[in-house]
């Protein structure tokens, strides 16, 4: 008891000279910002000019080897995209190893070997350090690109290009660009289906032969190793690497617009806005200024505290979230402020971003946010010293942009130097409002003509989604058609009201290409409302299930990569309607809302725009073909900031067996194109197809 009381009165006492020497009316000043400590880093060169970098890291016995070409290349112009393949061709196989005996032997050592347009990376245990070092060797000194991998790489690349057209983020990537950046630089070239396809086996041969040269390459090694010890194997693989004169290429300056400029790319169904308020920034990597504009922007947009964030999402409940970026860069960095948001608050979204902006420039950032944000980047840097790869990048960079050799060692001294001054300075030469692109994506019906308050004299520039200036398609007056009308001249169309009753069940596989595997789609629906659809699909000659949903009329499940899901209420409701062979003469049993809301061009054809809201408050949309009336396109409701799937519709035929009912014979979505291999109706489908137990 006796020590007990003394440890209280201890414990009183230490408190009493606390409330006598703290003063809490004051905030506790910062300490000292520690010095970085990366490891012992030694360097060497060999003869052929290949510049290698040892960083020791003793922890785990590992090592990580990151090969990096310092280059220029030349713009790609008709065949932009080609570079981005001859990363691929180098892991695809060698002179003296195949594909699979490439991955065989990797995956032997349990290591991880990856290669670029601009270099490779290897990640192993120590113990299989001459191993990891011969095979990379081997896949950058004796490559041999072979045609069938070119051209699984332009069928897998041509898939995602379909499916991206209609993407809102991909559209506003290569919209951004083109616009930061022109079509004169290599990073505002945009890959489309033509220069995919124009891309020759010689060209990326050339690529290689040209910039994969030792005396343009760094190496950096980070791990359980010593400089005197690497050293030996380093010279062993890649003493023989050849050097050569590379080319150096120049490019035009790119440069912000001298006033607002507004970009619009026309969406259709869109329901919600993807927003960029964007300009080339000319920000070298290792200046001062680096240093104040990374504050800048992490307190404007860097995340869920930034002011972006607080004031779209937070106060307004405008969109789920709203970000900004500042990238430094040795040729030309980028700014951008970016949100989602729904349409009818886009251009009000818009002017709170270019204000917030414009707040950062005028108004002095308090002392505590500032103190916040130099925390918050202070560890996460301390978090990115624990990727190999990142210390790797850090010794490379010291070289390549001739940095003192102490910069990282003192990043956070240079950091915690930054003062509410240097912030407003930063912000006042890299986020001007007043020299921005602003870029949306959206309804054009229902957005663009909102935005010419942001542009000198009001002018909008339309681009389609590769950054092409277009004359939009205007939405023409449906006059007095009623979408009833469309719904019972589509169910005419398809085989009438007595084709379609007629039907009991209907099976249908459809096979087609997608990212370079052979998709197989099967469907079943019986009358009774159940219905059964699975997707299997062949990859490398392997063949998956990607996802299965069945639903017997009352319940049902889905399964995807093997983790099954009973459906929910709103799925349920959904399955039904799918289910349903005659959901065209009864649209209004499932509590759809379906409005027209104009004739637009679908395929060069013009289609009446059909807007469906369902019970839930869901909304897609449906193309109707004026002259034929048949369904010609859907885009389906999005998820929270996910657009909906396009799905189009095309080559209706009359089904055998049936009394004129037709079907689309082929049907494309996710970028793949889809045909009926075989259509059975009323042969009598088991009810077992639909056991959900």
């Amino acid at each position: 008891m006796k020590k007990i009381t003394l440890s209280i009165i201890a414990l009183a006492l230490t408190a009493s000279s606390w409330a006598q020497t703290l003063d809490r009316s004051q905030r506790p000043k910062p300490g000292p910002a520690p010095e970085v400590k990366l490891g012992k880093t030694e360097s060497f060169t060999l003869p052929n000019g290949l510049k290698v970098f040892v960083v020791e890291n003793h922890k785990l016995p590992t090592l990580s080897i990151s090969l990096q070409l310092d280059i220029r290349q030349e713009l790609q112009g008709s065949m932009a995209g080609y570079s981005d393949f001859v990363g691929e061709l180098l892991a695809s196989g060698t002179k003296t190893r195949s594909k699979d005996k490439l991955n065989e032997e990797i995956d032997f050592i349990g290591a991880s070997i990856s290669a670029n347009a601009e270099g490779a990376f290897a990640y192993g245990l120590k113990k299989n350090q001459a191993k990891m070092m011969e095979i990379l060797s081997d896949m950058i000194l004796n490559s041999s690109f072979k045609q069938e991998e070119l051209d699984k790489l332009k069928t897998q690349t041509l898939s995602g290009l379909e499916t991206s057209k209609n993407d809102p983020d991909a559209m506003m990537g290569n919209v951004e660009k083109v616009l930061n950046y022109t079509t004169n630089h290599p990073y505002g070239e945009v890959e489309t289906e033509a220069t995919i396809k124009a891309i020759t086996l010689e060209r990326c041969n050339q690529y290689y032969q040209t910039y994969f040269r030792p005396n343009v390459a760094y190496m950096a090694i980070v791990g359980d190793v010593t400089a005197a010890e690497i050293k030996p194997l380093v010279a062993k693989y890649f003493g023989a690497w050849v050097k050569k004169d590379v080319p150096v290429a120049l490019y035009s300056e790119p440069e912000a617009p001298l006033s607002p400029k507004v970009a619009f790319v026309p969406r259709d169904a869109s329901v919600q806005s993807v927003i960029s308020v964007t300009r080339p920034i000319d920000l070298k990597p290792g200046t001062q200024d680096v240093f104040a504009a990374s504050v800048a922007n992490t307190i404007l947009g860097g995340g869920s505290q930034g002011r972006l964030f607080l004031n779209l999402r937070e106060k307004k409940a405008w969109t789920y979230g709203s970000y900004s970026s500042l990238s430094p860069n040795p040729l030309v960095g980028a700014f951008s402020a970016e949100a989602k948001a729904r349409n009818p608050v886009t251009d009000s979204s818009v002017a709170e971003i270019l204000a917030e902006m414009s707040r950062m420039q005028t108004e002095d950032v308090d002392q505590e946010s500032l103190q916040n944000t130099l925390n918050y980047i202070s560890g996460n840097f301390a978090i990115s010293l624990e990727a190999p790869q990142r210390v790797a990048q850090f010794a490379i960079n010291i070289d390549r942009y001739k940095l003192p050799a102490d910069y990282y060692q003192t990043y956070l001294k240079k950091l915690n130097a930054v003062t509410i001054a240097d912030v407003k300075a930063a912000a006042q030469k890299y986020m001007n409002p007043r020299n921005m692109n602003i870029i949306v994506v959206g309804s054009k019906d229902e957005v663009a003509s909102k935005l010419g308050r942001f542009a000198k004299n009001n002018i909008i520039t339309y681009y389609d989604n590769y950054g092409n200036v277009i004359v939009p398609s205007e939405t023409k007056s449906a006059g007095n058609v009623k979408a009833e009308d469309i719904l019972k001249n589509y169910a005419n169309a398809i085989g009438g009201e007595k084709a379609i009753k007629a039907l009991k069940d209907v099976k249908t596989i459809r096979k087609g290409t997608l990212q370079g595997g052979e998709i197989t789609i099967m469907n079943f629906q019986k009358e009774g409302g159940k219905i059964k659809s699975v997707v299997n699909g062949t990859f490398n000659g392997q063949t998956m299930n990607l996802n299965r949903m069945v639903f017997d009329g009352t319940k049902g499940y889905q399964e995807a990569q093997g983790k099954k899901k009973n459906l929910e209420a709103d799925e349920i409701d959904e399955a039904k309607q799918q289910a349903d062979m005659q959901a065209e003469l009864h649209p209004e049993k499932y509590g759809v809302k379906r409005s027209v809301k104009g004739i637009v061009q679908v395929n060069g054809a013009d289609a009446y725009l059909v807007e469906a809201i369902d019970k839930s408050g869901k909304k897609s949309s449906e193309y109707y073909d004026v002259k034929t009336s048949y369904l010609v396109k859907n885009v389906g409701a999005g998820e929270g900031e996910n657009p909906g799937m396009v799905s189009e519709f095309a080559d209706y035929k009359e089904v055998p067996g049936t009394n004129g009912y037709k079907m689309p014979y082929t049907m494309k979505m996710m970028g793949g194109e889809f045909k009926i291999q075989s259509v059975d109706v009323n042969k009598g489908i088991s009810d077992k197809e639909f056991d959900v137990n």
